[in-house]
């Protein structure tokens, strides 16, 4: 059955009628060849970074269509996942007349960059639980919304989406639906990446910043049909990928056997901090988790937090979010870091 989703319908006139820029490194390609470069008012006197990076990340975009599967042509890269997300926002979502739908607790960003972009942000809270209230959220949009942002493994819960929840959104959300995987390789459940040829509506982004280790170097990741990418190839920046972000992630992405085992370290430490936690008189409950992170329900997060901080420990108090009063969320540290908590909190 042909689907009856039309990019062209979402894209803002602006952004469909716009030209791109064009950079030097886009008229003349092959900038890795020996040639003398005297297109892009470069300085020529430099150790390798005085010139511009590649543009479209070509050398790492294959690195990445080999680790997830996907053709090149559907990866868009970025300043980290937060200009990824503003890109789609800003390709999407006319200010001050379209809508989004967020699904609280979850990632701040999405809420920042509603205000940001003049978006209106619809909120509809998670069931206690932590799925998705799939009818409340078909409900909740309109002729104007243009995105819905799904985070699975969600963040502050650790918690992954009921994939049949969302399927169901994707047959029947009338805009494109963004499923954020920060964590997902910390989680037993398939990526979204292997269905984006089911649905044309289905955005995926994930991150180095957490399985890989790179939070330092900010890249983002983007996967979707030809169609939505080329979208976003059209008004990000031209060089918004540095070239030392471009050469430490390639160096990253080859270090199969060494993020493998981090990650399964990881998700050991996981279930070793959860089952000492759950001896504790101040922990109440523990949200079962596929990240690389805990949501724990305390005594009196406030206190608690305080108290850990006097102690030299800095976790995150996510009271202040939906459905998550008197929670602390524990990042899995190393072994070390792991017992130094545990102990500590034996002595509150």
């Amino acid at each position: 059955m042909e689907s009856k989703f039309k990019l062209q319908t979402l894209i803002r006139p602006n952004i469909a009628a716009m030209q791109p820029y064009s950079s030097a490194r886009d008229e003349f390609k092959e900038f890795d060849k020996e040639m003398v470069f005297l297109d892009a008012n470069e300085n020529p006197f430099g150790k390798g970074l005085n010139r511009y990076p590649d543009p479209n990340q070509s050398s790492l975009k294959k690195s990445f269509s080999k680790v997830r599967g996907v053709p090149s042509a559907q990866i868009l890269l970025g300043n980290g996942s937060d200009e990824v997300l503003d890109l789609i926002f800003r390709a999407f979502c006319e200010p001050n007349v379209d809508t989004i739908i967020t699904l609280p607790p979850t990632y701040g960003m999405y809420k920042v960059l509603a205000n940001l972009n003049a978006i209106e942000n619809r909120e509809v809270l998670l069931r206690k639980d932590f799925q998705i209230d799939t009818q409340e959220v078909l409900n909740a949009q309109t002729a104007n919304t243009k995105l819905l942002f799904v985070c699975s493994p969600n963040n502050p819960t650790g918690t992954v989406f009921n994939e049949e929840d969302i399927k169901e959104l994707l047959c029947n959300f009338n805009g494109l639906v963004v499923i954020d995987e920060a964590y997902i390789d910390f989680s037993a459940s398939e990526s979204w990446v292997s269905k984006l040829s089911m649905y044309p509506n289905l955005i995926v982004t994930q991150t180095l910043s957490k399985a890989f280790g790179m939070a330092g170097i900010r890249l983002g990741v983007c996967y979707a049909s030809v169609e939505i990418i080329s979208v976003l190839n059209k008004i990000k920046p031209p060089y918004n990928v540095n070239a030392l972000t471009q050469q430490r992630a390639l160096e990253q992405l080859g270090k199969h056997s060494e993020i493998d085992s981090q990650i399964r370290f990881l998700k050991e430490q996981r279930g070793v901090l959860s089952k000492a936690l759950l001896q504790l008189k101040c922990i109440e409950e523990i949200v079962p988790s596929e990240a690389n992170f805990l949501l724990v329900k305390v005594d009196d997060a406030t206190k608690r937090y305080q108290q850990l901080i006097e102690k030299g420990i800095v976790v995150r108090n996510r009271s202040n979010q939906p459905l998550c009063e008197n929670t602390l969320r524990f990042t899995i540290g190393t072994e070390t870091e792991n017992k130094i908590l545990i102990e500590t909190l034996k002595t509150l």
